[in-house]
């Protein structure tokens, strides 16, 4: 199997910062993809940012130059600093991964547990 293992979430004001970090283990062939994605309450899932295994990142309109998405691939880990916290910031954040386990195997999504993420006005 495959665990992501989410940390780093936690309360802070606005105007804060924060740093989530999700490492991936388990039987691991390759990460392709990795992101984030949050839900607050009463609202669908709804993608954070994205980065792949080369190439560009992805970021949300609402996040862009705040947000900055990172990987270390030597750690199957990817970080994501939050910078210029907004009350609207607030939500559960989880780890997205997407992994082949062995060189025959398909790609599929895993996910993480999921960290809260609590900005006060």
């Amino acid at each position: 199997q495959v665990q992501l293992v989410e940390s780093g979430g936690g309360l802070v004001q606005a105007g804060g910062s924060l740093r989530l970090s999700c490492a991936a283990s388990g039987i691991i062939f390759r990460v392709n993809a990795m992101g984030w994605y949050r839900q607050a309450p009463g609202k669908q899932r709804e993608l954070v940012a994205t980065i792949p295994s080369g190439g560009s990142s992805y970021y949300a309109d609402s996040v862009k130059g705040r947000f900055t998405i990172s990987r270390d691939n030597a750690k199957n880990t990817v970080y994501l600093q939050m910078n210029s916290l907004k009350p609207e910031d607030t939500a559960v954040y989880y780890c997205n991964a997407v992994v082949r386990r062995n060189v025959e195997a398909m790609a599929r999504d895993y996910w993480g547990q999921g960290t809260q993420v609590t900005v006060s006005s």
